[in-house]
């Protein structure tokens, strides 16, 4: 059975040598001094090895079952949902007004990661029951915030969102859930929404669905949908659970992966929902929820990656298969185990570099998010806009390729059920398509992000890549490996978004053809920049005469690994770009 232990000393390193976080001077960010941020790390971490991570594989096996209506999640789950409860970790980062630790989002997008890797099917049920807070936080009454609020921070309450209908996905403007207008201000909500993870379970007394649907007066497509709350139990005015409401399950999805969560469809009837912000404006409202949905899914990505790597390392010191090419590493031994290969170490190098480069632009971006609700800062509010798509497409797509590669270091036994490895691979599939698929989340990039704004946030994501190449030239343990690659790599990008403004108006097709390899390309771009800076707070404390000498040296060879292998993708992927529609619509449908 697979084992997953947290990296809590890389996750230290981000917030203290690199982010620097205690001396950023954002509000709450003063008590992030590095024994308590350990003291939390190190608890939770104990928890995803112990609790959360031995329920991955039970979840994945068990899956969720309904009988008579009524949905089962697997064994052991409702005990760790318990535990997860009692120590507030489900409020970790929520306002203390209304029960949660008040805790900056950065601090909890470390914690979230460990309880991904260990098991990212039980971790959606509060994932999700956060994005449903922070929807209701941002957009609800005082009333809707005093009724809610409390009991989804502490999970007593989890939360939904329900975007999806059978015949219409990001195209939202064909829903046809209705929502009609009571006399005493509510709405009778009708229709049924699909792919609802955590739609129904038993971890819960109640579930607050958040229901996109269309009233009255809206118009067509998208600016007519308003959003709605919609409990499974209706509270009353003292509080308590009420009647039953009419939203009910109708199957559970049967799915590639995250067995343990339950995906239902919903069907409401006449169902009671109160509006959540303005009338006509759910977009509005449903996307509070849905960028952050967006950043931590793109943490999912490279989390399942790190669990997948974390036991392809285990494995591949272990397994012994062939000589060295250069001499026998274990004479005493039959064989070498399998890292002595070359292309074992590849693959493991690539795994390694791709995961603690997206855990770096991960953390960066909680601390952009961080910036900009706590310091009411625009630019970081823009920043994190324009990257978000990245983060969710770019480490989606490499995480998924990376569990594939941990599977190929097992070889036959990957491919077995008893490795554990098929499931972190089947578990992130599922991260490159929802929250926006990853091809959407390119033409958001390219169509919308770009523009943002008149263009003035891809031209500071530019200029801090200027600034940081500038600043850091006399730098000498970066003059070897990171700042030539980082500034070819960004020649790219910033070449690919030139060719985007002379071609994209006149055939918008030149544009839409290249915006997957621009996805890809700014990622590698993010994560040359997260290279480069993490290269430079090593060396930093190198000189400094760091303690832990061997760790700082092992980031910098990773980090030039990178530079070296992967960053150079860049300039493939402007081939592409540049190449133009032609190649891509030359056939017509019929031909396919």
């Amino acid at each position: 059975m697979p084992v997953y232990n947290a990296p809590a000393k890389d996750m230290h390193y981000l917030l203290h040598d690199v982010l620097k976080v205690s001396e950023a001077g954002i509000p709450g960010y003063e008590e992030l001094e590095p024994d308590f941020t350990s003291a939390v790390l190190e608890e939770a971490g104990k928890l995803a090895r112990d609790v959360l991570a031995p329920l991955n594989a039970v979840g994945d096996r068990e899956g969720c079952r309904m009988e008579n209506g009524v949905v089962y999640t697997p064994t052991g789950f409702k005990a760790a949902f318990e535990q997860m409860k009692e120590g507030g970790w489900t409020g970790l980062d929520c306002d203390p007004e209304y029960g949660g630790q008040g805790m900056p989002y950065v601090l909890g997008t470390a914690v979230g990661e460990m309880f991904v890797s260990a098991n990212m099917a039980f971790n959606m049920y509060q994932g999700l029951t956060h994005g449903a807070y922070s929807a209701i936080h941002a957009h609800g009454t005082q009333a809707q915030k005093t009724t809610y609020l409390p009991k989804m921070v502490s999970c007593d309450w989890t939360g939904t969102m329900n975007l999806t209908e059978p015949h219409c996905g990001t195209d939202l403007g064909l829903m046809r859930t209705k929502a009609e207008p009571q006399a005493d201000g509510s709405y009778k909500i009708t229709g049924q929404k699909i792919f609802i993870s955590a739609g129904e379970h038993d971890l819960a007394e109640n579930i607050i669905h958040l229901v996109l649907a269309k009233a009255p007066g809206g118009g067509e497509g998208t600016k007519g949908i308003s959003l709605f709350i919609v409990p499974k139990f209706l509270v009353n005015a003292d509080g308590a659970l009420g009647a039953r409401n009419g939203a009910t399950v109708g199957k559970i999805e049967e799915k590639m992966g995250i067995h343990g969560n339950a995906t239902c469809v919903m069907n409401y009837d006449g169902a009671t929902g109160y509006l959540l912000g303005e009338l006509h404006k759910g977009m509005r409202a449903m996307f509070t929820m849905m960028n952050e949905a967006r950043i931590g899914v793109g943490l999912q990505g490279y989390a399942q990656a790190e669990a997948a790597y974390q036991n392809a390392v285990a494995y591949a010191k272990d397994r012994l298969q062939g000589r060295a090419v250069t001499g026998a590493e274990n004479p005493s031994g039959p064989s070498d185990p399998l890292i002595v290969h070359p292309d074992i170490r590849r693959n493991l190098m690539d795994q390694k570099s791709f995961i603690e480069g997206a855990r770096a632009l991960t953390f960066w971006g909680a601390h952009l998010i961080d910036k900009a609700h706590r310091s009411n800062d625009a630019a970081a509010e823009g920043m994190i806009s324009l990257l978000t798509p990245v983060i969710k497409g770019f480490q989606t797509d490499k995480g998924f390729d990376a569990t594939i590669q941990a599977q190929q270091v097992f070889g036959g036994h990957g491919y077995i059920e008893d490795s554990g490895m098929s499931q972190f691979a089947r578990d992130a599939r599922i991260a490159m398509i929802y929250e926006g698929a990853n091809g959407v989340q390119a033409l958001d990039l390219v169509g919308r992000k770009l523009a943002q704004d008149g263009g003035k946030h891809v031209m500071a994501f530019f200029e801090m890549v200027k600034g940081f190449l500038k600043d850091n030239a006399a730098h000498e343990g970066l003059a070897d490996g990171f700042l030539e690659p980082l500034k070819k790599a960004s020649k790219d990008l910033q070449a690919a978004a030139m060719y985007f403004m002379q071609n994209g108006m006149k055939n918008p097709n030149n544009a839409l053809a290249g915006s997957t390899d621009f996805l890809h390309m700014f990622g590698h771009v993010c994560l040359g920049l997260m290279w480069a800076r993490m290269a430079k707070a090593s060396h930093d404390a190198l000189a400094a005469g760091a303690q832990d000498a061997e760790f700082h040296r092992t980031k910098i060879a990773t980090g030039r690994y990178y530079m070296a292998r992967q960053l150079p993708a860049t300039g493939m992927h402007l081939a592409r770009i540049e190449s133009g529609a032609e190649t891509v619509m030359a056939l017509d449908a019929g031909a396919f």
